[in-house]
C-alpha cells in the first residue's frame, strides 16, 4: 500500500476533517483550538467565508494562467492593491509559490544588482528548505545536514538573542554588530557583501524579537557599503506581529521584503518586493516559474488583504497578542521550568530550560503533546525544539485567547509537577 514518506514527521496526531475560524475538526469528532495556523499561514482563520467565496468564483472562470505567457487580472489586481500596504519605496512584484522560492528569487536579484557574491545571515534565521535557502537558515542542522556541499558564499553573524546569551539586550546587540564588524574584517570583505538578509523575529529559531538598535545598526552598515537589507517578512508580515510588517516595529528601511505565509490564507504564493530600480538590475528573464501568481492564489490573497483590513485584523493582533503574552507569562511566574516567554503580536514562545539553565527539549515536547490531547494545537522551535510557540489566527477572540490560556496552564502544571 502507498505511503506518505516517514521522514515527514507529524507534531500531532490528529486528522482532520474540517475547519472553521480558529478550530480543527478531527475525523474524531473532537474539536481542537488551533493555535498553529498552518504555521501561520491561515492569517483569517480556517475557511473565512469571504476567502472560499473568491476562491469559487475564480475556480469557475481561469484556475491557472502562466504569468510569462498570459495575464490575468487577479494578478494585476493584487500587484496593484498591495501596493497600499507594502513599505515605502518597494512598487516592483515577483510572485512565487513558496517561502523558498522568495529567498531564492530575493538571493537572485541581490548578486545580480550587485555584482557582489557573499550573503550574510544571522544566526537562528530560517530561511527555507532548498538548497540555497538550507544554507542560508541556521535555526538547525535539521534543515541542511545530510545533502552537502551547500552552497558557497553564505556567512553567518550573530542575532541579539540575548537569553542564549545570558545577557541584557543592549549588551547582545552590541555583542551582535561588533562580531558583524568582525565578519567584514575577517570573512566577507563589505565590498564583496551583495546583501543581509534578516528575519525581524527569528522564527524556527526560537521567536526573538530583534530591536531598533540592531536594524539600525544593519541599516547604516548596508547604506555605507552599498550592500542591500534583505527582510524576511514571510512569517512576520501582514499583521501576523500586531503592526502590518514585523520591520514596523523597528523603524527600518529595506531594500527587499519576501512574502508569502499569512498572505492568502492557506494558498500557495510567495513573492518579493523592491523598487523598480532595484529589480531592473537584475537579468532580464531570471525571474519566472510554472505557478507562481495562479489566479485562484492571488484572487484568495485579494480577499485575504480585504478581510484584514475590514476585520482590524492587525489591531486584534497586537491586543490578543498582547494579552496571549501576559497570560503566558502568568503561567511561566508559576514554574522555574519556562526560562522566558516572548514575542511580538500573535507569535509567541515560551522557553523551556532546566535548573542549570540548558535547554530542556523533553519537557518542551511533553507540554506541546499534552496540549495537544487537551484540546490545543502547538508547534516547537528553536535550535533545540525547546521553544513551544502560540501562532494562532488573526481573527482569533478574546475568549479563544482566555481558552487557550487556560489548557496552557494545565498542560505546563501536569508536565512540570514532581
Amino acid at each position: 500500500m502507498t505511503q506518505l514518506s516517514p521522514l515527514l514527521k507529524q507534531a500531532t496526531p490528529v486528522v482532520v476533517d474540517h475547519g472553521e475560524g480558529c478550530y480543527l475538526y478531527g475525523v474524531d469528532g473532537n474539536r481542537y483550538l488551533d493555535f498553529t495556523a498552518g504555521i501561520g499561514v491561515t492569517s483569517t482563520g480556517h475557511c473565512h467565508p469571504r476567502v472560499v467565496r473568491a476562491a469559487q468564483e475564480q475556480v469557475g472562470k481561469l484556475i491557472h494562467g502562466q504569468y510569462t505567457t498570459v495575464m490575468h487580472q487577479p494578478l494585476l489586481r493584487l500587484t496593484e492593491r498591495l501596493g497600499d500596504v507594502l513599505p515605502a519605496g518597494l512598487d516592483s512584484l515577483f510572485f512565487a509559490n513558496s517561502g523558498s522560492e522568495a529567498i531564492e528569487a530575493a538571493l537572485r536579484l541581490s548578486r545580480q544588482a550587485t555584482g557582489r557574491p557573499n550573503i550574510v545571515v544571522f544566526q537562528g534565521g530560517f530561511h527555507g528548505r532548498t538548497v540555497a535557502a538550507a544554507t542560508m537558515t541556521t535555526s538547525g542542522t535539521r534543515f541542511s545536514a545530510g545533502f552537502s556541499p551547500l552552497m558557497s558564499g553564505v556567512h553567518v553573524a550573530p542575532f541579539p538573542y540575548a537569553y542564549h546569551y545570558g545577557w541584557d539586550e543592549a549588551t547582545a546587540t552590541k555583542f551582535a554588530l561588533r562580531e558583524l564588524d568582525y565578519l567584514f574584517a575577517t570573512i566577507s570583505s563589505p565590498q564583496e557583501t551583495a546583501a543581509f538578509f534578516v528575519e525581524p523575529m527569528l522564527g524556527e529559531g526560537g521567536y526573538v524579537p530583534g530591536n531598533a538598535e540592531f536594524f539600525a545598526g544593519l541599516r547604516e552598515r548596508a547604506d555605507e557599503h552599498g550592500i542591500l537589507l534583505v527582510l524576511d517578512e514571510i512569517q512576520t508580515g501582514f499583521g501576523r506581529t500586531g503592526k502590518y510588517w514585523g520591520l514596523d516595529h523597528f523603524g527600518v528601511r529595506p531594500d527587499v521584503v519576501t512574502i508569502a505565509k499569512g498572505l492568502a490564507s492557506g494558498f500557495p504564493l510567495s513573492g518579493i518586493a523592491a523598487s523598480q530600480e532595484l529589480m531592473a538590475k537584475a537579468f532580464p528573464g531570471s525571474q519566472g516559474g510554472t505557478y507562481g501568481g495562479n489566479a485562484v492564489s492571488c484572487a484568495a490573497a485579494l480577499a485575504t488583504l480585504d478581510v484584514i483590513e475590514d476585520e482590524g485584523l492587525v489591531d486584534n493582533a497586537a491586543a490578543r497578542g498582547q494579552q496571549l503574552l501576559e497570560g503566558a507569562r502568568l503561567v511561566a511566574d508559576k514554574t522555574p521550568a519556562i526560562g522566558e516567554v516572548r514575542g511580538l503580536g500573535l507569535l509567541i514562545g515560551s522557553e523551556f530550560t532546566t535548573a542549570d539553565g540548558k535547554p530542556d527539549t523533553a519537557t518542551a515536547q511533553a507540554a506541546q503533546q499534552e496540549a495537544a490531547k487537551r484540546g490545543l494545537l502547538l508547534l516547537t522551535c528553536g535550535a533545540y525544539m525547546n521553544v513551544v510557540r502560540m501562532i494562532p489566527p488573526l481573527v482569533v477572540s478574546s475568549e479563544q485567547v482566555d481558552e487557550a490560556l487556560g489548557i496552557w496552564g494545565e498542560t505546563v502544571a501536569a508536565v512540570t509537577k514532581g
